[in-house]
């Protein structure tokens, strides 16, 4: 498959479906998640993993939005607050296509600051944000308490990748092609960064490839346009 377009198996089916309707989905695949978790004395992990990261931004709120409505204790958290240090971003230059996949992300830190300690057995603790991208220092941001059942809503990119991916209960993946994420990608040296490095990471890890399998525990969504999303299945045959 060409480079224009994100990786589907082939013979997937496409269900339509409104963006009001995807968010009732995911938000009662949740619930019963919580359900579970609260008795366990845990939270619940949810990765709503775009290219592009206003898609991310917008679904995930959404999503953490109709489980507050419901009551559910949520820690809203966005991959943004968990950049590196610019010297370490940018160590090849800022039109290195390969930068937002290798070096753009403190995946070590989000783990141990929130996923990590909302899972099993951890300390249901988490801080909303490590880094301020913009003072390019640490934000100081203080340590939260959770209640049992808390539901983690994190947005970013790569968050199916090996280091994250056993780190959330329930991921949401939005396969976006290169053009979309260019048309959507304003800044040209960062949409030279998306889309190469998104490639490498369909092409390394195979997102959809392993939650539509189920060795991924979620859902894929095509996110061509998001006021049109539509979710992605394997074919009965598949």
């Amino acid at each position: 498959m060409g480079s224009s377009s994100p990786a589907s198996p082939s013979g997937a089916r496409f269900e339509p479906v409104s963006v009001a309707a995807l968010v009732g989905r995911l938000v009662g695949t949740v619930l019963d998640r919580s359900a579970d978790a609260r008795s366990a004395g845990h939270g619940v992990r949810v990765a709503v993993d775009a290219a592009v990261t206003d898609d991310g931004r917008e679904l995930a709120d959404a999503v953490a939005g109709a489980l507050a409505d419901r009551g559910l204790p949520v820690a809203r958290v966005r991959q943004e607050g968990f950049q590196r240090p610019r010297s370490i971003r940018l160590e090849l230059g800022a039109d290195d296509p390969d930068a937002a996949w290798e070096r753009w992300y403190d995946d070590a830190g989000l783990r141990r600051e929130v996923l990590d300690p909302l899972g099993p057995a951890g300390t249901m603790t988490w801080v909303e944000t490590l880094w301020d991208a913009g003072a390019d220092r640490a934000s100081r941001a203080p340590r939260r308490p959770a209640a049992p059942g808390t539901v983690a809503v994190v947005d970013g990119r790569f968050l199916l990748r090996w280091e994250l991916a056993d780190a959330f209960d329930l991921a949401v993946h939005l396969q976006t092609s290169a053009a979309a994420q260019a048309r959507r990608t304003p800044d040209d040296a960062e949409r030279q960064r998306l889309v190469s490095s998104w490639r490498r990471y369909l092409d390394e890890t195979d997102p959809a490839g392993r939650v539509l399998s189920g060795a991924a525990s979620g859902v894929v969504v095509r996110y061509e346009d998001p006021r049109h999303p539509a979710l992605v299945s394997p074919s009965p045959s598949a």
